[in-house]
C-alpha cells in the first residue's frame, strides 16, 4: 500500500477520515464539517463527543459525487498509542467496506501544530488493522479493496510539515511491517515454530536489512558451554539454537553499544513441574521477548540508528521427556556458576542466564537490556497494562520509563534490593532458580538474573509476561502484540538525540 503525503485537499477522496480529540477547539472543527456537509453544528455536537475510538459517519456531495467523512475520536488525553489503536480499530472493523483510496486529514486546528507523531501512529495503526490471525485456516481469505495493487492512503498536512510527516509515515509503515511479521511468529503454534524457525527468521531479516546474524547449532552450543540452555533443551525433540545478531550503522558512528537479550522459549510445558492445562496452549507466546529483540534489530537496521546493537536469543522449547531436568538437579552455566533447579517451570531465567553472560563477556555493551515473558507474578501485579522494570541504573530506568510513556508500551519499576538475594540462595549450588515462595516472584527472578551480568553497571530486565499476548478486539482469544519494539526503538532514538544535544 502506498502512503502519500499532500498539503491540501483539492478534490476530496471518496472516504475521508478526520481524527479529532476531545479538546477545547472541537466545536470549531465540527462547525467547519457542519458547513461542508450541511448539517447543523448542534446536531454534530450532540452525536459526536470525540471519545477514544468513537466513529461518526457524515455524507456529502462534491462535484456531483457522493462521499463520506468519518469522524474518528481520539479521546481527551491523546497519546500516540491512542491514535494507533483508534486507527487500527477503525480499519479492522471496516476494511471490507472501504474503497482502494482513503484520505486522512490533519488540516484542522484540533490536530497538533506538527502532526508527525499522529501521522506515524495513524499509518502504523492503519496497517496493523489489516492483520488477520487465521494463519492456518483452510477457507479462502476475502480480498479487500485496500489490499489490492494501487491501494493508497492520502494524508493531508500543512505544507510546513510535509517533509516531517513524510518521514513519520515511512517510519510508521516500516514498524508496522515488522510488527505484522512478529504477530505471525508469536501467534504460530509450537508445531509450526521451533528454535530453528526463529533462527531462520533472523537470518532472512539480517540478509534483507544488512546486519550480521550467526546461528549456533547444538554442537556449537555445547562447545561454547551454554550449559543452562542445554539443560532446558534436554526434554525436547528439537535442538536448541543460539542466535547472535549484530548491527552497526553504515557510517560507523555509534553513540552507544547496546546489548539486547530475549527469551526464546518456543513452547513451555513447564517441564516436569508441569503447568495446568487450562492456559498451556498460550505458552506458544513464551518467545515474546525474543520477538521484541529480533524486531528491534530489524527496525534499527531499517532506520539506520546510530547505535552499535547486539541481539542475543537463546532458543529452545521446554518439554517433558525421560531426559528432562528434574527438580533438585544441579546444572552448569556459561558463566561457570552452578544452579540448583528447584522448579523446571522457571526455565526462562536459565536460558537468559547464558544469554546475558555471553553478551557481557563477548560484546561488553555499554547498556544491557533483557526482555522475557518471565513470571506470572508480574501479571498478577500489573495485569496487561504494563511490564515490570528492574534496573541497577537510575538513568537507564528513567530513559526506559520515558520511552514507555511516549509509545504507550508502558513499564513500571520494581525493586532490586539485596534483601531479596536470599530468595535465590542455594545450599548445594551457587544459586537456585526459584525461591519456592508465593510472593515477590518477579523480583526474585530478577535477582537470579542479576547473578549472571557480572556486575554490569547499566542493566535492565523487562518482564513482559502480561504484555506479549493480550485479549483484544482483533481476535477471539489472546493474540500477539509485538510489545517492546516501539519501546526499544524510542529508547535507542533517545540515546541518539541525547548524544547530539
Amino acid at each position: 500500500m502506498k502512503i502519500i503525503i499532500q498539503n491540501k485537499i483539492e478534490i476530496s477522496p471518496e472516504v475521508l477520515l478526520v481524527p479529532v480529540a476531545n479538546r477545547e477547539n472541537l466545536e470549531k472543527v465540527l462547525s467547519l464539517l457542519a458547513k461542508k456537509t450541511k448539517i447543523s453544528t448542534s446536531l454534530l455536537q450532540a452525536d459526536f463527543k470525540a471519545g477514544l475510538k468513537d466513529v461518526h459517519l457524515l455524507y456529502f456531495t462534491e462535484n456531483h459525487e457522493n462521499k463520506r467523512i468519518f469522524l474518528l475520536g481520539l479521546g481527551e488525553k491523546t497519546s500516540s498509542m491512542d491514535v494507533l489503536n483508534a486507527f487500527r480499530s477503525f480499519i479492522f472493523k471496516r476494511k471490507s467496506n472501504l474503497p482502494a483510496t482513503i484520505g486522512i486529514s490533519f488540516l484542522h486546528e484540533n490536530a497538533p501544530a506538527d502532526p508527525s507523531l499522529w501521522v506515524e501512529a495513524a499509518v502504523n495503526g492503519s496497517l496493523l488493522g489489516f492483520y488477520e490471525i487465521g494463519l492456518y485456516k483452510t477457507e479462502e481469505k476475502k480480498a479487500t479493496t485496500l489490499n489490492v495493487a494501487g491501494a493508497r492512503i492520502e494524508i493531508f498536512v500543512n505544507k510546513k510539515y510535509k517533509q516531517a510527516a513524510s518521514a513519520a509515515a515511512a517510519k510508521g509503515k516500516a514498524i508496522a511491517q515488522t510488527q505484522l511479521e512478529l504477530f505471525d511468529l508469536v501467534n504460530a503454534p509450537a508445531n509450526k515454530k521451533t528454535p530453528q524457525t526463529l533462527a531462520d527468521w533472523a537470518t532472512r531479516s539480517g540478509k534483507k536489512y544488512g546486519y550480521s546474524v550467526k546461528i549456533f547449532n547444538k554442537k556449537e552450543i555445547e562447545s561454547l558451554g551454554l550449559h543452562a540452555l542445554l539443560a532446558v533443551n534436554r526434554g525436547s525433540e528439537n535442538p536448541p539454537t543460539f542466535i547472535v545478531m549484530e548491527y552497526k550503522p553504515k557510517n560507523g558512528k555509534a553513540v552507544k553499544k547496546v546489548g539486547l537479550v530475549g527469551k526464546g522459549v518456543t513452547f513451555d510445558t513447564g517441564g516436569l513441574s508441569i503447568k495446568p492445562s487450562s492456559n498451556m496452549h498460550l505458552m506458544k507466546s513464551d518467545m515474546g521477548g525474543a520477538a521484541a529483540v529480533m524486531g528491534t534489530m530489524e527496525m534499527a537496521a531499517k532506520l539506520q540508528l546510530p547505535v552499535h546493537l547486539t541481539g542475543i536469543v537463546p532458543s529452545t522449547d521446554n518439554s517433558v521427556d525421560a531426559l528432562s531436568v528434574k527438580p533438585g538437579d544441579v546444572i552448569g552455566s556459561y558463566l561457570g556458576k552452578t544452579i540448583e533447579v528447584i522448579d523446571t517451570d522457571a526455565e526462562g531465567r536459565l536460558v537468559l542466564a547464558d544469554g546475558l553472560a555471553y553478551a557481557v563477556r563477548q560484546f561488553k555493551p555499554d547498556v544491557l537490556i533483557d526482555l522475557a515473558t518471565l513470571t506470572g507474578s508480574c501479571i498478577r501485579t500489573f495485569g496487561t497494562y504494563a511490564g515490570g522494570l528492574f534496573s541497577n541504573n537510575d538513568e537507564l530506568t528513567s530513559q526506559l520509563l520515558s520511552a514507555g510513556q511516549a509509545t504507550g508500551e508502558r513499564l513500571w519499576p520494581l525493586p532490586l534490593w539485596d534483601d531479596y538475594k536470599k530468595e535465590v540462595k542455594s545450599d548445594v549450588a551457587d544459586v537456585k532458580n526459584f525461591s519456592g515462595l508465593p510472593a515477590a516472584g518477579a523480583i526474585s527472578a530478577a535477582k537470579f538474573l542479576e547473578e549472571f551480568i557480572e556486575s554490569h553497571p547499566a542493566w535492565a530486565h523487562l518482564d513482559i509476561a502480561g504484555m506479549a499476548m493480550c485479549d483484544s478486539e482483533f481476535a477471539s482469544q489472546k493474540s500477539a502484540t509485538a510489545f517492546g519494539v516501539r519501546l526499544l526503538i524510542a529508547y535507542l532514538e533517545g540515546l541518539a538525540k541525547n548524544a547530539q544535544s
